[in-house]
């Protein structure tokens, strides 16, 4: 279905060939979708398809994942500093940027560092590191993968080949929906990180956590509009989020939780989530 729906190309950022994934009308507002751990662009498929008709939306294969050639650093302000080449390559400006889990992780310097490129954004289901309530996350026994994924060497010799079974874990342990993900997508997201340089891009992205908080921890106050989005059925309570991001600098934000989900929330309830996003968009 997606092949008729989608457009796909390479596109090379500094040298970086990057996986991207385009559909709608190049006039009408851009929206780009940053994904999380352990998926890839088409945890958006659905919700893409939702606004493809009155936004040109566009998805990436975050830099190491898939087809995406690796970049050599993996905190996330690097990485969001490669977003924004990417989109001087393809002189998009004025976009909504939307990052789920990891992709949140990158959205937040994103908006930080890089405002001017910014019409509007999402966080969705991800809490940031070094802004409230991290510390409380971190102790959640259902991501222990944060203290493990950070011992060198380890986690490769023990995941490289059977990722599969701990990305299955994970779609359950953290889901409200268990069926959200369906054996397509869960196929899509071994695929795109069987391979070596996908699976450090993986691990990498958890090993910068302390560098992250220390980024984040500065205050640069900044008055972007911010919609944050969290599964109802998700662990902690969303306002205790929206304060955080409210003392971490962030003026303008509003909160809604994302009904019959938990950490998965753009395959748990795309149509909630789509609707989110076009209403926020729209309301100046």
């Amino acid at each position: 279905m997606e092949q008729q729906l989608f457009n796909h190309r390479e596109v090379n950022v500094n040298d970086i060939l990057t996986h991207v994934i385009e559909a709608g009308n190049k006039e009408k507002q851009p929206i780009l979708f940053l994904h999380g751990y352990p998926e890839n662009w088409k945890e958006y498929e659905k919700v893409m398809t939702l606004l493809k008709d009155d936004y040109y939306v566009l998805a990436i294969d975050l830099p190491g994942i898939g087809s995406s050639a690796p970049i050599d650093k993996y905190d996330k302000l690097s990485i969001a500093d490669f977003v924004k080449n990417l989109l001087l390559t393809l002189d998009l400006k004025n976009i909504v940027l939307v990052g789920h889990d990891v992709g949140g992780m990158i959205t937040y310097p994103f908006v930080k560092h890089f405002s001017d490129f910014l019409s509007k954004a999402v966080i969705i289901c991800t809490a940031i590191p070094g802004v409230n309530p991290w510390e409380d996350v971190k102790r959640n026994p259902y991501i222990w993968h944060f203290a493990f994924y950070s011992v060198p060497e380890l986690p490769e010799s023990l995941i490289e080949g059977k990722h599969s079974i701990l990305f299955e874990y994970f779609y359950n342990a953290i889901s409200y929906n268990k069926t959200a993900i369906n054996q397509e997508n869960k196929n899509a997201y071994i695929d795109a990180y069987n391979s070596k340089h996908s699976l450090k891009t993986g691990l990498g992205w958890y090993r910068t956590f302390f560098s992250d908080e220390k980024e984040n921890a500065q205050n640069h106050p900044v008055n972007t509009p911010i919609l944050y989005l969290k599964g109802a059925e998700d662990y902690g309570d969303i306002a205790t989020y929206i304060q955080g991001f409210k003392e971490s600098g962030i003026n303008n934000i509003i909160g809604k939780s994302i009904p019959d989900s938990a950490h998965f929330g753009p395959e748990e309830n795309p149509e909630f989530v789509a609707q989110a996003i076009d209403v926020f968009i729209k309301n100046k």
